[in-house]
């Protein structure tokens, strides 16, 4: 089995559709990985081994009768936001620590359907309200770069996985940059689809507007496939779109050449770190050789979308998670006297410190007297924000820029600051508020420590950002790199 876990997605499916290597023996050695390395990175939640190696050797069997699926057999790993039928879903909270949902949620189904087998659930922060993976009631998840360091937030279990090659895909989550955020800390891919291209169905809500799921891989081609295969329209989900999909694979070789490339002037600002800046700047040249034209684009109204995001996020989880209440399900705290008891306490043990804040934050702009002042005006300015992109887009296919600002930093570093560790994700939100495609692709190194590069589209133009992503992975190979200790 050495070596096999360098392989990528798309190399082991058609590794095990050419029957050289079976599921049961690459499920076995990327649990191996998982149990060696746990201790360190901590990008586990559960690992589902029983059922791994029996969902293994049921794709076996349709392998070889010549029925399998684009993904039979390959292993992959689910963030720990996303409902399993049978299999806790924690949302890394004390809340729902023992939470065992009772169906799929759509994300799980397709991909299941598709044949890929479900290793475990990864780490996260607190119902994905972080920027570094810090708030896990499970503990910090670890930089496979850099053990002492973050992994990115709040997806950061599934990036790390993945960094270390633990597993070769894994699906995650993005409110804010949640996805290309721990992408770029990590050196992997990251895409956050289109809002309403994949289904929120059985992905427990932190801010309805803003969440979308979305696939961390070690490339682009590898995040076309497993995009391809868990997107498309739920019926279950109100929020769902009704388009076709395109077939993001086939797509991937699309010609560079003319590609009209906008560079966001407020991106390569004085936030951004010199280092991090001439990576990306080294990674456009590379695009301008491949036949890009580079222009600088203006989104004004772009700076406002830190605050803008931190009225209206928090004011919907204010929302979604008064559900959360001790009565029903989740964690429930012991002896209560009465029923105002019993909400306090269970809420108050159930959530960390992170969840509470942003509840808050969000019951007092949604309040009577605030609404106006501060929701309703945030709206607003997300809207104008809206129409910058749209106008962005009216002169150039795609924008780049840098993913963060900085590599990755210490853990525990930012825990005491919540505004500095709120600007982490200041060229991330923006996508989000827009409900626009985004990924972050790898684009070199500061002292050890990868650099992302970010490619935003128009609303659907998944395709169109992964074959971009594709043409500079063609020519490059800052995706192949491996954290020193688990090549």
């Amino acid at each position: 089995m050495s070596g096999w876990h360098t392989g990528t997605l798309t190399e082991l499916a058609a590794g095990l559709r050419a029957r050289k290597f079976s599921s049961v023996e690459l499920v076995r050695a990327f649990l191996a990985r998982i149990d060696a390395n746990q201790a360190t990175l901590n990008a586990f939640i559960s690992v589902t081994r029983e059922q791994a190696l029996a969902e293994a050797a049921a794709a076996d069997r349709a392998l070889a009768a010549g029925g399998a699926g684009a993904l039979t057999g390959v292993p992959i790993a689910h963030k720990d936001i996303f409902c399993t039928q049978g299999v806790r879903t924690t949302c890394g909270s004390r809340m729902l620590d023992n939470f065992v949902a009772p169906y799929d949620a759509t994300v799980v189904a397709k991909l299941k359907g598709a044949g890929a087998v479900m290793l475990g659930k990864t780490n996260m922060d607190e119902f994905a309200m972080g920027s570094s993976s810090e708030t896990s009631f499970y503990g910090p998840v670890r930089n496979p770069w850099n053990p002492q360091l973050v992994p990115g937030g709040s997806s950061g279990g599934s990036a790390a996985a993945v960094a270390a090659r633990l597993i070769p895909g894994a699906t995650a989550t993005d409110t804010g940059g949640s996805i290309r955020q721990p992408a770029a800390l990590c050196g992997i891919t990251g895409i956050k689809p289109t809002y309403g291209r994949v289904s929120r169905y059985g992905m427990i809500a932190f801010a309805s507007s803003l969440d979308q799921g979305g696939v961390l891989t070690a490339s682009a081609a590898d995040a076309a496939l497993l995009l391809r295969e868990m997107a498309g329209f739920d019926a279950n989900d109100s929020t769902s779109v009704d388009t076709p999909v395109p077939d993001y694979v086939a797509a991937l070789e699309e010609p560079l050449a003319g590609l009209k490339v906008g560079l966001l002037r407020e991106f390569f600002d004085k936030g951004l770190d010199a280092h991090n800046e001439q990576r990306v700047r080294e990674a456009l040249k590379v695009y301008e050789q491949l036949g890009a034209r580079l222009t600088e684009v203006s989104l004004p109204n772009l700076p406002l979308s830190v605050p803008v995001y931190y009225v209206v996020a928090p004011a919907e989880c204010s929302s979604n998670l008064a559900r959360f209440d001790g009565v029903r399900f989740g964690y429930r705290c012991e002896n209560p006297r009465d029923l105002t008891d019993l909400y306090s306490r269970s809420r108050g043990e159930g959530f960390g410190t992170e969840v509470k804040r942003r509840i808050m934050t969000g019951t007092y702009v949604l309040s009577a007297g605030y609404y106006d002042a501060y929701y309703l005006k945030a709206q607003r300015v997300r809207q104008l924000i809206n129409a910058d992109f749209t106008r962005a887009f009216g002169s150039v296919d795609v924008l780049m820029g840098p993913t963060t600002p900085t590599p990755a930093f210490a853990i525990g570093a930012k825990t005491s600051d919540p505004i500095t560790m709120y600007l982490n994700d200041i060229y991330t939100i923006g996508a989000n508020l827009a409900g626009l495609p985004a990924v972050s692709i790898p684009c070199g190194f500061v002292q050890g420590l990868p650099v992302g590069l970010q490619i935003v589209g128009p609303h659907f133009s998944e395709a169109r950002v992964l074959s971009a992503a594709h043409a500079f992975q063609r020519v490059t190979d800052w995706h192949t790199r491996v954290p020193p200790g688990y090549a």
